[in-house]
């Protein structure tokens, strides 16, 4: 549904002009400044050391120089890299350059598809595609799959590939909906080593990603049950997942949408959140839901004042234990752009003046922290300590947050410019 902004959000609406700034920086500059980072630095430096032209698929363990440190591929990112050159060739010039990536890393998945339709995929590959693991116990890996291969579908106009991601997203539904579906809870990156595993939880993880796909394949082709699985997933998080009393939401609920009674009933982790409101924007606009919209910047922009660290800036994505004032002290890139992406989102159907404040303070810290163009290097740190120290060598390039902010950024921009006064 296209809605003119004044008609979405009230006449009264501050719809931003072609000559405004951002970031200190006239659109136009703002524009010219991602186009760089995109095509003069990601993306020839995944053709150079990340792509794998010869047998598919995307090999991320590399150092920052693209010094490859093995050639397995992450089931995860083959999915991403899929969704990310699909998007490309779709919607920044049909080049077929981009295509034939997004198309090989389509005859990767494909050659490795499990041979039983209620399997789940490996977590990781060798280069040939040869499982390195067991069954991913959790739905992250195949929802990535079907992210990639929905846009996949829209780049080359061929519908078959929009409903097996359709397929692989109901099928990752019912998964989830096992009382002992094996929620990331059971991993030790999560809360520590010493975490429980979790069976059954509710994750915002997971609804973040049910919504995202949702909208994405919704926008693409009607669908009744993809809508049931998209509302849902809204409501999951609007709803039980939001705690009233912190004004932030809870991460993990019982498989029953209660909050726990233990230490993970103290939990938000706000990265999840803050990515999971700009897509919840993202899906009002679709719908044409001025009240949900509302709402989830509202809720956006509260998690993100939680989060900033006023010390060091930037934001801590994860609140471990609320009533003790307890975070963990990493800082990744990819929380950092989900601010980026959502407070953009904000400035461009509204102009709000805290929103532009905001992408402003996070745009700076950004490219004064993380950037290492500085230090005679490609890209981005991708992750940090609290203080953001630059560390010389890394174990992964990172292939979707970085080049769907500087996508996404860039068709805001480019509308902006073009004064369209019309939402998605």
């Amino acid at each position: 549904m296209t809605l003119d902004r004044r008609e979405f959000l009230g006449a009264s609406a501050a719809v931003p002009l072609a000559g405004a700034s951002v970031a200190g920086l006239p659109v136009a500059a703002l524009r010219d400044q991602f186009r760089r980072e995109l095509f003069d630095e990601f993306l020839p430096f995944m053709d150079r050391f990340i792509v794998d032209h010869e047998r598919g698929g995307f090999m991320c363990n590399a150092d920052r120089d693209g010094t490859r440190l093995s050639g397995d591929k992450v089931t995860w990112y083959q999915g991403r890299g899929l969704w990310v050159y699909s998007y490309l060739y779709g919607h920044f010039g049909r080049e077929k350059r981009y295509l034939e990536v997004a198309r090989k890393a389509l005859d990767f998945l494909e050659r490795t598809r499990p041979k039983d339709p209620e399997s789940m995929r490996p977590i990781k590959y060798d280069r040939e595609g040869r499982p390195i693991t067991g069954p991913d116990p959790e739905v992250y890996s195949d929802l990535f799959v079907a992210e990639g291969l929905a846009e996949y579908s829209a780049a080359v106009g061929q519908r078959s590939y929009w409903d097996e991601a359709k397929r692989i997203l109901l099928h990752c539904v019912r998964v989830y909906d096992r009382p002992d579906f094996a929620a990331e809870l059971s991993r030790a990156d999560y809360l520590g080593p010493n975490t429980k595993p979790f069976p059954g939880a509710r994750v915002g993880g997971v609804w973040m990603l049910l919504t995202r796909l949702a909208t994405q394949m919704l926008r693409m082709h009607a669908d009744a049950e993809i809508e049931a699985v998209g509302r849902r997933a809204v409501d999951a998080v609007m709803g039980p997942h939001y705690n009233p009393a912190w004004g932030l939401n809870w991460e993990l609920l019982n498989h029953d949408l209660t909050p726990p009674k233990d230490e993970f009933g103290r939990q938000a982790y706000l990265g999840h959140a803050i990515e999971t409101f700009w897509m919840i924007m993202d899906e009002a606009l679709r719908r044409g839901d001025r009240k949900l919209f509302t709402t989830a910047s509202e809720r956006f922009h509260r998690h993100v004042d939680v989060a900033w660290d006023d010390v060091y800036g930037g934001i801590l994505d994860d609140l471990i234990d609320v009533d003790r004032n307890l975070w963990g002290q990493d800082k990744y890139l990819w929380a950092q752009l989900e601010v980026l992406i959502g407070s953009l989102l904000v400035v461009e159907q509204t102009g709000a003046e805290w929103a532009a404040e905001m992408f402003t303070r996070m745009h700076r810290y950004v490219e004064d922290k993380y950037a290492l163009r500085q230090r005679g290097l490609p890209l981005f740190i991708f992750s940090a300590d609290r203080k953001a120290t630059f560390v010389r060598h890394s174990n992964r390039i990172e292939n979707y947050h970085l080049p769907r902010y500087l996508m996404l950024c860039l068709e805001m921009l480019e509308r902006m410019m073009q004064g369209s006064g019309k939402t998605r």
